[in-house]
């Protein structure tokens, strides 16, 4: 698999917005009332980002990975008011980043590509990156909803170390400590 840096100039926009939108499909369709909306929002709001990383294998987008740490985070989205109140949400509900943290914001998985080992392909080569570099864990938010991903993060050694919600929305915040 190769890991590159989005561009929007060289890379497929809508296919990364539709992405982004898969993770949070919820909020995005409660906040838009229209898939189609939500990710046309996603598509204009997306600009060039070390912390978004396509993944390809075999020159097929297979997915993407958002990732933050302490000296580098979330910038606010001001393009779109909808956006802005997602990122709000958030704040009250994912993982406060401390140094040494190494936070896995998204990962989607193409659906074509899904249970074939890509997403622990990715979790482990995310692992690696942060012990090579020295981070002290990686942590991560799973919906309350999605036991399908707590349960590959559960198997891969992360755990709950905090829960979170705010107006109907909830998330496991899950760690992996590296040292």
């Amino acid at each position: 698999m190769d890991y590159q840096t989005f561009d929007p100039e060289i890379h497929d926009s809508y296919k990364i917005a539709n992405l982004m939108y898969e993770v949070d499909f919820r909020t995005f369709d409660r906040l838009f009332k229209s898939k189609d909306k939500a990710i046309l929002a996603i598509e204009k709001s997306l600009k060039k980002d070390d912390c978004i990383k396509v993944i390809f294998d075999n020159g097929n987008i297979i997915g993407l990975l958002i990732f933050y740490t302490h000296d580098k985070r979330v910038k606010t989205n001001l393009k779109s008011f909808k956006l802005l109140i997602v990122d709000i949400l958030d704040y009250f509900v994912l993982c406060d980043i401390k140094k040494g943290d190494f936070y896995i914001a998204e990962i989607a998985v193409d659906k074509d590509y899904r249970s074939k080992g890509y997403g622990n392909k990715i979790i482990k080569d995310v692992l690696n990156h942060a012990k090579n570099n020295n981070y002290k864990r990686v942590i991560l938010d799973v919906d309350f909803r999605n036991a399908k991903a707590k349960s590959l993060y559960e198997r891969l050694g992360f755990k709950v170390f905090n829960k979170k919600s705010f107006l109907k929305r909830g998330m496991y915040n899950m760690e992996f400590k590296l040292s």
